[in-house]
């Protein structure tokens, strides 16, 4: 049976939790979920009570939850109720994506990881499948500032999957489009032809391919595994319908929240965060109850997906094991 010390040895940085390192150890499904939602993306306690119950839903749908964050400067996989409410709770908690790994486990830092920097540890666990909210994209005014999520370029290059709402409705949903197909990323629709929009269930925006369950999509992302591609596979899963806003109102509100960005002078890596927060604001909660539904919808069909993934990886060892043995009997 793996466990956090094996993993360490293949990675100095990384401590993988008994329960994940277990279920990879014995080919169970298993589901990454980032830590910003909780550090970032939500006040206190709604992010604590969101953060458990996204890993309860994962758990009910026959996977384990491998929430993934930056604890004391190490990369920890799998955490303790500890951890998830040091992450909760307002305090010194840094925002870390791919590039700032470094420093902050140099400087023994608490941080949530961004979907590129999840990504990142995801793989290096060894762990395919990943639930989050809407990933990061292209900033609107990004031919000003050349705003590009990270997030975009990690899809491009580490293959693991992301179950999403599709990019969040306060970016350019053309243009963040137009890169994942520069990357090679296949953006899949789940039961749908348009590209969600985070709040709402369709942008006007065509996804590349479509299917109808996790069943499908499990054969789909184990052809891409198989045929050796680096690219991960962004899987755009609308949020139900009952919690989704409607997509007049909502970029309405995004308008007004980036015009309050532009006056509060808010850059970089901050912009989300406060976008996120002011929108909540100007919908009276409303896009809280909506994150919170979509990612919980998210990490089901995640779980649903790991699951299916692991019974085509049984089939494969089952069907070398049964090769293996024809070729040993020497009187075939």
């Amino acid at each position: 049976m793996a466990s956090s010390s094996e993993f360490a040895v293949r990675h100095p940085f990384l401590d993988v939790g008994d329960e994940v390192a277990a279920a990879l150890s014995h080919g169970l499904a298993v589901v990454a979920l980032e830590s910003t939602i909780i550090s970032h993306g939500m006040p206190y306690p709604q992010n604590l009570a969101t953060a458990r119950a996204v890993e309860q839903v994962v758990r009910d749908h026959g996977a384990v939850p491998a929430t993934i964050a930056l604890i004391k400067g190490r990369l920890r996989v799998g955490l303790d109720d500890a951890a998830l409410e040091e992450l909760a709770r307002p305090g010194d908690v840094a925002k870390a994506s791919r590039r700032d790994l470094a420093a902050l486990v140099a400087a023994g830092a608490t941080a949530g990881t961004t979907v590129a920097a999840t990504m990142y540890v995801a793989a290096a666990a060894g762990i395919g499948v990943f639930a989050t909210g809407g990933i990061g994209g292209v900033h609107r005014g990004a031919d000003q500032t050349f705003d590009v999520s990270a997030d975009l370029i990690e899809l491009g290059s580490t293959p693991v999957t992301v179950v999403c709402a599709g990019a969040k409705s306060i970016l350019d949903l053309p243009k963040t489009l137009e890169v994942l197909e520069t990357y090679g990323v296949p953006v899949i629709g789940v039961g749908t032809d348009e590209f969600p929009a985070f709040f709402s269930r369709t942008s006007g925006l065509p996804v590349a391919h479509r299917v109808e369950s996790a069943g499908e999509l499990a054969r789909l992302v184990d052809a891409q595994r198989r045929l050796g591609l680096a690219q991960g596979v962004l899987v755009a899963h609308p949020i139900p319908e009952a919690d989704a806003l409607a997509p007049d109102e909502i970029d309405g509100i995004i308008e007004q929240a980036l015009t309050d960005a532009d006056e509060q002078g808010v850059t970089g890596k901050d912009v989300t965060p406060y976008l996120l927060a002011r929108v909540n604001e100007l919908t009276g909660g409303r896009s809280l109850t909506a994150n919170v539904a979509l990612i919980r919808n998210n990490a089901a069909f995640a779980a649903d997906l790991a699951v299916e993934l692991t019974g085509l990886s049984a089939a494969e060892v089952g069907g070398v094991a049964e090769g293996l043995d024809v070729d040993r009997d020497p009187g075939r």
